[in-house]
Order: C-alpha cells, then sequence, then structure tokens
C-alpha cells in the first residue's frame, strides 16, 4: 500500500470489516453506512482491483461499440435500469465541456458529459465468478453509469482500452463536492396564467425543460402547480399497475431513469414482472427493471401537447423531489400515442 493515503487506509479498514459483518451489502449500500460516497469507497481497491480512468470519457464513450455485447447499468435513487446488447450508434452534439452523447440501439441513453468526474475499471469476485467493469461518477461520487462486461464481449479490447485511458494519479483519495443547490421560485411568485399557456402551447416534449429553467421551477412543482387538465396525482404505487397491464396486453411502453450525468430508457414489452417485498422488478432477457417503492413519495399521471398531439407520462417522485423515473406509452416521432396507453393512465386514481 505504498504511496495509498492513510485516509483511504482506514476507509479500506471500515469496509472490510463491514463486509464481515454483512457479506451481502453492497457497495451503494455500504457507503451510505460509512457516509462517504460510492467513489470513495470504490477508490479503497486502488493498487489491486480498481483502476482509476484518465477524465477523457467522451473519447471512452465513443469506444463502448467495440466492446460488443455488454450491460449497461443507469440508476436513479429509487429505479435501476439494466440493458444487455451493444452500444450500436453513439453520437457527440455541443462543444466540451457541455457535450452531450445521444446513443441508439438495444442500448439507449442520453449522456450529460458535463456531470462526469470520475472514471474506473474495476475486477470483482462475484458468486458468478470473475467480473469486469467500467464505472463512472459525478463530482458528488454518485454513479453515472456502469457497463459490466458479459460471455461475448470484447475482454482484449476492453484491457486495451483501459491501458490507453490510465489515470496519471493511481494513488490520491478522491475529493467530492456537494452539490449546490439550485435556487427555485415559490408557489406565490409564479406566474401561473403565463405558466399555464406556455405548458399548454407547447409542440415537443422537450420544450419541458426549457420551460422549468424559465419559470425557475424544479418538476415536482411544475406538475403540482399546473393543474388537473394537465397533470394530476394518482397513488404512489401505480407502476404497479402500469408494467403489469403493459406485461398482460403487450402494450409496449418507454421506461426513463437516471441521474445527472446519463438518462437510460427502455423501450418495448415488459413480459416477466416480479414483486418482491417493496421492489418492483422486470426480469426479461435483455432487460431488467428494479423499482425500489419504497423511495417513491408521489405519483403523478402528465399531459404535454405535442405536434403530434397529446403525450401523457406517469411520473415518480421521491421525498426529496427528485424524479425516480417515468412511464410513457412507446411511440415514434409523427406518430401519436397509443389509445391504448391513454386509457391505462387514465383508469389510475
Amino acid at each position: 500500500m505504498e504511496g495509498i493515503p492513510t485516509s483511504l487506509i482506514n476507509l479500506k479498514a471500515s469496509w472490510e470489516e463491514l463486509k464481515t459483518e454483512n457479506p451481502k451489502l453492497r457497495i451503494r449500500d455500504a457507503a451510505k453506512h460509512l457516509d462517504v460516497s460510492e467513489a470513495e469507497l470504490l477508490a479503497t481497491g486502488l493498487g489491486q482491483n480498481v483502476v482509476r480512468l484518465s477524465t477523457d470519457f467522451v473519447d471512452q464513450v465513443k469506444k463502448f461499440p467495440r466492446l460488443e455485447k455488454v450491460m449497461s447499468l443507469t440508476r436513479s435513487e429509487g429505479c435501476v435500469l439494466e440493458h444487455k446488447g451493444r452500444f450500436q450508434k453513439i453520437e457527440i452534439h455541443g462543444s466540451a465541456p457541455h457535450q452531450v452523447g445521444t446513443v441508439i440501439g438495444p442500448i439507449e441513453q442520453r449522456i450529460f458529459f458535463n456531470a462526469w468526474k470520475y472514471g474506473f475499471a474495476v475486477n470483482s469476485d462475484t458468486p458468478r465468478g470473475p467480473m469486469f467493469s467500467l464505472q463512472y461518477f459525478d463530482a458528488q461520487g454518485d454513479a453515472i453509469m456502469k457497463v459490466y462486461l458479459q460471455e461475448k464481449s470484447d475482454d482484449d479490447f476492453a484491457k486495451t482500452m483501459v491501458l490507453e485511458h490510465l489515470h496519471k494519479d493511481q494513488v490520491s483519495a478522491l475529493d467530492p463536492v456537494p452539490y449546490a443547490l439550485p435556487e427555485y421560485i415559490s408557489e406565490d411568485d409564479l406566474d401561473k396564467a403565463c405558466f399555464s399557456s406556455d405548458w399548454e402551447n407547447m409542440k415537443d416534449t422537450h420544450d419541458f425543460f426549457g420551460m422549468l429553467r424559465k419559470y425557475k421551477l424544479n418538476r415536482l412543482n411544475a406538475v403540482e402547480w399546473i393543474g388537473d387538465n394537465w397533470a394530476h396525482q394518482v397513488d404512489r404505487l401505480s407502476a404497479r399497475q402500469v408494467v403489469n397491464t403493459a406485461s398482460e396486453t403487450g402494450l409496449p411502453i418507454m421506461i426513463f431513469a437516471g441521474n445527472k450525468g446519463n438518462i437510460q430508457i427502455h423501450q418495448g414489452k415488459v413480459k416477466n414482472i416480479k414483486q418482491l417485498g417493496d421492489w418492483l422488478n422486470v426480469m426479461d432477457p435483455d432487460f431488467n427493471m428494479h423499482l425500489n417503492e419504497e423511495v417513491i413519495d408521489k405519483a403523478f399521471v402528465v399531459h404535454k401537447n405535442t405536434v403530434d398531439g397529446l403525450v401523457s407520462a406517469l411520473e415518480l417522485f421521491d421525498k426529496k423531489g427528485d424524479m425516480v423515473c417515468q412511464f410513457f406509452g412507446l411511440r415514434k416521432p409523427g406518430v401519436p400515442q397509443k389509445e391504448a396507453w391513454k386509457e391505462l393512465l387514465d383508469s389510475l386514481n
């Protein structure tokens, strides 16, 4: 452990003790228990099973298609999406540091590189044998995306990629910084007439983000204050009815979940639904969703106007008002949403 800071050595010892007491504890939960970030805890493996990657994250992501079939995992506080497949098509938009990546194919993502801070290559011992992954984190040390090699992945290219993107510093402790909380407007100060007019006149669902910035609103307050014509609260466990109905009827859906650095999207049918305690799970061969219902505080059905007609979603929020995940009916630009999807959302209460 020559050169490794004492703080990392002490943290590693605390983690080892915790794992002895609870061997099935996941690293994310262990980090919360030890009051550190997941990235800090992962960094205790530097010099052993963990290698820190350089910060040229766009160049790294551009190489993901050469890894062949992988499993990509992205999560919010309460929802995990896992897709197996290739990073088939990647496009990078904008200029540094505000570049955005779009991933299209079996793995579908919207990547926001300005939030990326740390990257690691990790070799883990698991009950299923050794596992290699690339893991990326934001400035706070929270996970953005994890990419796990699978049986049909290109292991040799993965090793080459790591060597090409080694960070010069493989010993220093991380220095995560908390995010500054944005300032939002109060309901009394909101011009509700103008806000309602802008909502009614949206032409695309993406107009919503500009509207939030314009009025300095967080997403939860927007749907709470717009009025029942456009958004209304439903039972917080409504996702159960949505995914079970979609499974039973073959209705294709879209699921969005993510964080400051990446949104992962599922498009298609869901089939094998399993409720395990507080966890609502989709367990299909190439797609898994794990939704922690304990985290869900509020659920809203939300409608937005587009040039293709009304687009409706079920949106779930946690106790902090952050988005847990969203459910839409599967549709393509230029095609109205399916009436069966609208009827399903209308049946929620």
